[in-house]
């Protein structure tokens, strides 16, 4: 009884490190949007057996992060340019919200853990040198946290729930645009700040300001993958 436990156990984990290294690699472009997922050879390059590898994908695919057609398979979800300038439209308004919310029931132990984040943050090689400012999901990521402490369940619903992790991508891959990287994590400091100031208008102000450059960038991410795409 307690040797079948175990095996369990470890199947499991076994498939949280497989989706945890899929999702890594779709966020940071490894595996890019409308790319296809060839099972045995995704399998045989990380090294395990297909059956956590299958079980990776459903959990993704219910994240959005994969997407499953009849007659063509899995591939790794693409959003077009108008599609994702309109979801993070719509972000902006409701991350704007959150933040607001936030400088009004934040504690202040809450505020300067959120300077620590950001510390942590700054200290990533990938961030010092500019390469891109990437984040986990949940409570690690800055965008998360801050919806959370809205104190709004519905908002904060909308905020972490089905779409969260693609747009994850593309907050990602604006992040890699020369110069993105230093500003992103600047205009996050400023969005702690307008929180510890516990003035409403500006927190939302600078949360705002900072998802309508991320969407230009992002823009700008797209359009160079295009011009790529053209000339290979």
């Amino acid at each position: 009884m307690a040797e079948s436990f175990s095996t369990k156990v470890v199947a499991k984990s076994l498939v949280d490190a497989v989706t945890e290294r899929l999702e890594a690699a779709i966020i940071a472009g490894e595996l890019a949007p409308g790319e296809r997922i060839r099972e045995q050879t995704l399998a045989t390059a990380l090294g395990v057996s297909r059956g956590p590898l299958r079980e990776a994908i459903r959990r993704l695919e219910g994240r959005r992060l994969l997407d499953r057609k009849a007659n063509v398979g899995v591939s790794v979800t693409e959003l077009s340019p108008q599609r994702l300038d309109d979801l993070l439209t719509v972000r902006e308004s409701l991350e704007g919200m959150a933040c607001r919310l936030a400088s009004q029931r934040m504690s202040d132990a809450e505020i300067d853990d959120m300077r620590k984040l950001l510390a942590s943050h700054s200290r990533r090689r990938e961030i010092a040198l500019g390469e891109g400012y990437y984040q986990e999901s949940g409570d690690v990521d800055f965008h998360f946290r801050i919806a959370a402490a809205s104190g709004n369940e519905l908002l904060t619903s909308m905020v972490t729930g089905d779409l969260y992790d693609l747009l994850r991508v593309y907050r990602y891959k604006s992040s890699t645009m020369t110069g993105r990287t230093s500003q992103a994590l600047e205009e996050h400091r400023a969005i702690v700040e307008a929180l510890a100031s516990r003035d409403p208008d500006q927190a939302e102000q600078a949360m705002r300001t900072h998802i309508r450059n991320a969407r230009l960038y992002a823009q700008m991410a797209l359009e160079k993958a295009e011009k790529e795409a053209e000339t290979s």
